[in-house]
Parts: structure tokens; sequence; C-alpha cells
């Protein structure tokens, strides 16, 4: 399969071919994503386009199956699951240095979808449509310590809430209940004493550090947060968002001002930046989500590697952040 887009180049081109008869497209399956009732449907998409299916059985099999195609000369591979399982499938690509010959696709199947609905992916059925006949683009890769992250990283409060939130939570309220168990959190939460620095090691880097105790550090790669906008996915940035620590009537305000108005307020920072630097000031390491998948840090850098992964979207996409 050819790709006319290169990493300089990010104009649209339709996937080619309508089967797959070479056996180089192939789906990585989570059955355990969302509410795990898409097994089934998938399954039976796949069989009828000629599609290569693989599923997960633990935590950490999508790096492996991913690496496996990569091995396998897979041309197209598509990652069925929720924002943690394309986070896997991506790490697996990046560590088998395939990125650069494999087209990576979504099929959402998780509880909230972030980056598929953030590149026009809104369904399983749209999904494998797309896997034929959609556009494709050259998106931004985000790196922390070495590792691909494709829609955000985030500390503080916001990650605790992720790591915490518990299944039977999701299955009946869904992405609120995220919101659910922050606002139970946001109480007994002790808030980060962080240094971020967003200078480089270019002459013509401009110095720029942030000192302070923060509830949540929000870096987008292609994530919409509040009153941050959409971040741009092909334009070498990051997006990111600093909400600082404040008494919790406070935050309360806060957070229906920048939930319901998307106004900036007094104890919220948003700033762009193709690197930085995250160090704490406290004794214990920081906990970080990368896209979903937890890991803690006493100091961590992150960069933007510029249209790193070729991806499949949806009609709706653009890379224009969102107003």
């Amino acid at each position: 399969m050819t790709n006319d887009n290169t990493i300089n180049d990010s104009k649209d081109t339709a996937t080619t071919g309508s089967r797959d008869e070479s056996g180089h497209w192939r789906i990585i399956l989570n059955p355990a994503s969302g509410t795990g009732d898409h097994a089934e449907d998938v399954h039976a998409r796949a069989a009828d386009r000629g599609y290569t299916v693989r599923e997960t059985d633990e935590a950490g099999d999508a790096i492996a199956l991913a690496k496996d195609a990569a091995t396998d000369d897979v041309q197209l591979l598509a990652a069925c699951g929720g924002d943690g399982t394309i986070h896997q499938v991506v790490s697996g690509l990046d560590q088998a240095d395939a990125l650069a010959d494999t087209t990576v696709a979504v099929i959402p199947a998780g509880t909230g979808n972030n980056f598929a609905q953030n590149i026009g992916v809104t369904s399983i059925e749209q999904a494998f449509n797309l896997l034929e006949t959609g556009k494709r683009r050259r998106i931004d890769l985000g790196i922390a310590d070495g590792e691909p992250f494709t829609n955000s990283c985030i500390a503080g409060l916001t990650a605790q809430t992720s790591s915490e939130t518990d299944s039977d939570l999701k299955e009946r309220f869904g992405t609120l209940a995220y919101v659910i168990t922050g606002f139970r959190q946001a109480t007994e939460f002790d808030p980060l004493h962080v240094e971020i620095d967003t200078a480089t090691a270019s002459p013509a880097s401009a110095e720029s550090t942030w000192t302070g105790e923060a509830l949540c550090i929000l870096i987008g790669n292609a994530r919409q947060f509040p009153s941050g906008g959409q971040a741009n996915v092909e334009d070498g940035f990051f997006n990111i968002t600093i909400v600082e620590a404040m008494p919790t009537n406070e935050l309360l305000t806060e957070t229906a001002i920048q939930r319901f108005f998307g106004e900036d307020t007094e104890h919220v920072t948003h700033f762009t930046s193709e690197h930085l630097e995250i160090t704490t000031q406290q004794g214990r390491p920081v906990e970080f989500s990368l896209d979903g998948e937890m890991s803690t840090h006493q100091q961590l850098s992150l960069h933007v590697r510029p249209r790193a992964v070729d991806l499949v979207v949806g009609p709706e996409y653009t890379p224009e952040s969102a107003e």
C-alpha cells in the first residue's frame, strides 16, 4: 500500500483498497474496553472484510501484538478499544521502529473515546468504513521520557481521577463518572508543587518557567480541555493548561466557569510549547497519565515529534483548534 503523505506534507489522501487479501491489514481488539460488549460485532465485521483480528488478554498485550504486526509487515493496524489501547498500539509500533511504515486506525470501543472523537471517528460502524475510504493525515506524537502518547499527558487531580474511577461507576455514568470521582476527591487532594520549564537548548528559545502549586497539569497533543480549545495535532506544539491550587469553594466556581462559559480566570494558565520539563519540588514523585496509562516521575521531559503518525481520520476531522 502506498502512502502519499510524507512528514512534510499532510494533505488528505484516501486509503487504498477495499478488501485485504494479502493479510496486511490487522485489528488489535481489547474485548474488555468500555462496556465489554463489542467483541462479537468487531469479529463479524472483520470476518466479512477479510481482516485479521488479534485479541488482548491482559495489560500490555497490545504493545506486544503491535510489535508482532510490525514483524509481519502489517501495513494498516487498527486499535479497537479506548485511549489506553490506542496508546499501547502506537507504543508497540514505535518500539519496533515501524511508525513510518504502518498506517494507524482507531475503532472506538472505550468509555470516553476522547482521541477517537478528536479525530472524527464516532462509532464502530463508521470506523470500519473509514478503514477502506477514510482520509489519512500525518499527526504529531507526544513523547514523555521516551514514551509516546497520542492524546494527552495529565498530572494532578485529573490523573488521580482517571486512575481511581471504578469500572462500575464508568459503566453506570460513562464519562460523567470521572467528574463524580473528581468532586469526591477535590477536598482531600494534596496539590502538586512543581516547576515547569519550556526553555530548550536552542539559543533562539525564550526562557519561560512556571513554579507553584497546581491542582492539575493538562498537556494536550490532540485532546480538548475546558477553555483551552482542542490542541492542533499537526502544528508541532502542545496545548498546556495549569489549574492552580485554590480553596475548594473557589474550585467549584472555577470548574463551572471553565466548563460552561469557557472563560479564562485568574487561577488557570494556558500556553503552548513544543518542549517542557516538569520537576516536582516535593519529596515524592508525581503520578502522570499518558493517554490513561499511569506512571510516576520525579522529573519528566516532554517534546513533540512532528507528524510522526500516519492516521486514518473521520470526515469531520480538522487539525485547527476548536473555538
